[in-house]
Formats: structure tokens, C-alpha cells, sequence
């Protein structure tokens, strides 16, 4: 079966150009041309398109998802390698969660900041956003009073 690159893309819920993208970086290898010039797919390509779209779903790198690909290439090796990817993947993953539970502990903070909204002026969060640098990884001053 042989797909021009709007039937793949629709076929897959990608976009066209994220198709392009990926035969760019090497993801998918390159379509055949018709006569017309078209780019014409075949299902090796809708299948690896699947694969490569589900890795991202992960949050996967193109890097690790080009690794991956490397392997489903080669099926006579071993996993232990794949199974490196994922671990590497998974502490990323928990890292940026641990981020994220800081932030959010910070953002509660400064919302604590301004229990009775009243006057802008008189905004503690307003007051901290102006008086701190607000970056993530640091810890918020307690700058400017509640609300009253």
C-alpha cells in the first residue's frame, strides 16, 4: 500500500510537516517519488510513524527515540540497552516531578500572599513578583503584606 504524505498524516493524526520533520531528522527513512514527484509511504512507514508518535507521547527526546529506532532495527540484539534508555528516561522524568512539586509549592506560597484582595497596590503577590527574581528553582522572599 502506498500513502502520499496527506493520507499518511491524516491516517496518523500528525501533521505534515511533523512527517517532513521526522524524515529530516532521520526518524523515518525517506519516501520513494512517484513519477509526479509525490512522496509516496508505505506501511513500514505508518508503522515506524506509530512507534515514533507514541515516544513522544512519553515525552521522549528525539535523541532517545532515534536510539530506540536503532534498536527496533536491529531485533537480533539484546534490550539491555533499551532498558538504560527508559531508566535514564524515568529519572528525567522524576526530576522534572520533583521540580514541579516545588513550584508548585512556591506558587501556593505567593498566592498565600494576598488572602483578602483589595487595592493592586496593596498586592502581595504583586509586591513579591516585583521584588524577587520568580525563578523557579528559587526559593520566594517574603516580601510585601497580605491583602486586606
Amino acid at each position: 500500500m502506498e500513502l502520499k504524505i496527506g493520507e499518511l498524516a491524516k491516517r496518523s493524526g500528525c501533521q505534515v510537516e511533523t512527517i517532513r520533520f521526522y524524515e529530516k531528522e532521520g526518524l523515518l527513512p525517506p519516501a520513494v517519488r512517484s513519477q509526479g514527484n509525490y512522496r509516496l509511504y508505505s506501511e513500514m512507514h505508518a508503522e515506524r510513524l506509530q512507534f515514533i508518535r507514541h515516544c513522544r507521547s512519553l515525552d521522549m527526546t528525539l535523541h532517545e527515540i532515534r536510539q530506540l529506532l536503532k534498536y527496533k532495527d536491529a531485533p537480533q540484539q539484546t534490550c539491555i540497552e533499551v532498558n538504560q534508555i527508559l531508566d535514564k528516561h524515568i529519572e528525567h522524568v522524576a526530576h522534572r516531578i520533583a521540580e514541579l512539586l516545588q513550584l508548585q509549592t512556591q506558587l501556593t506560597h505567593l498566592r498565600s500572599l494576598c488572602e483578602n484582595p483589595t487595592a493592586g497596590k496593596d498586592c502581595g503577590i504583586l509586591h513579591n513578583l516585583a521584588t524577587t527574581e520568580g525563578l523557579p528553582t528559587k526559593k520566594l522572599g517574603s516580601h510585601g503584606g497580605n491583602c486586606h
